[in-house]
């Protein structure tokens, strides 16, 4: 299973990042988790616009979703061969009317579904996709905002993706054996405290000692953030290896 990160910037794109969107594929099938501002064109970089083959959003502010208005002009309106087929779209209850009310002027109501095949994510989703076992629990935000579990069945190897969170038990639960965790860390200890909203990097770290995870990868980290002090933070408590979330890095799980 590898994993590439097409946008790691919290909040905004930063000048070196597009906002949140991370490529995962194994055995020739691509799942894209998040598609936030400027992830598209990141994308390209990665894969070829039409070879994706299921996206699942973890929640619907812009940063994590809006890219989705743009992938759906390049598949609605593809001129060669014709309109692309519908594709899985994972995320949660009110995606496409989200996304119909953010791209603005769709040629009809159910112009998205025609390309995207939706599905509404519920506390404790569980579904396959491709050699993928997926798994989605509802985390702490502001709107309903889910966690991911990824299992490639074969193999047994396991990647977790926080998406937006606060301190979570849900979070923990999900994220026990992970051989890789991909964490928010947008917070920094000692400075912001608002609850159900974010992490920091030393609650990340946390996170992950209790979730007894192989490593740990930071991301979601806002421009006006200090990365470097959000790991330290993760590294002082989890006890693991940590880093920060790169735009085209790629781990190997």
């Amino acid at each position: 299973m590898k994993l590439t990160v097409v946008g790691c910037s919290g909040s905004f794109p930063s000048a070196d990042s597009a906002c949140s969107s991370y490529l995962v594929e194994a055995d020739g099938y691509r799942l894209l988790l998040d598609m936030g501002n400027g992830a598209l064109g990141e994308l390209q970089r990665h894969c070829g616009l039409y070879d994706l083959d299921a996206v699942a959003l973890s929640h619907l502010h812009s940063d994590h979703c809006v890219d989705m208005c743009a992938y759906f002009v390049a598949r609605y309106y593809r001129h060669e061969g014709g309109r692309c087929g519908r594709i899985p779209v994972y995320g949660p209850e009110g995606t496409e009317r989200r996304l119909t009310v953010a791209y603005g002027d769709t040629p009809s109501d159910s112009a998205m579904s025609e390309v995207f095949d939706f599905h509404d994510l519920s506390r404790t989703s569980r579904f396959d996709l491709g050699p993928f076992a997926v798994r989605a629990v509802e985390v702490a935000h502001p709107v309903t905002a889910y966690a991911f579990r990824v299992e490639h069945r074969e193999s047994g190897k396991v990647l977790v993706y926080s998406g937006d969170t606060g301190p979570s038990a849900a979070l923990d639960e999900l994220a026990t054996g992970a051989d890789l965790f991909l964490c928010e860390a947008s917070f920094t200890h000692g400075k912001e405290d608002i609850p159900d909203l974010h992490l920091t990097g030393r609650e990340a770290g946390e996170c992950a000692r209790r979730a007894g995870t192989g490593r740990l990868v930071l991301t979601h980290v806002p421009p006006w953030t200090d990365p470097q002090i959000n790991l330290r933070d993760a590294k002082d408590v989890f006890g693991g290896p940590v880093e920060l979330a790169r735009p085209a890095g790629v781990y190997e799980i």
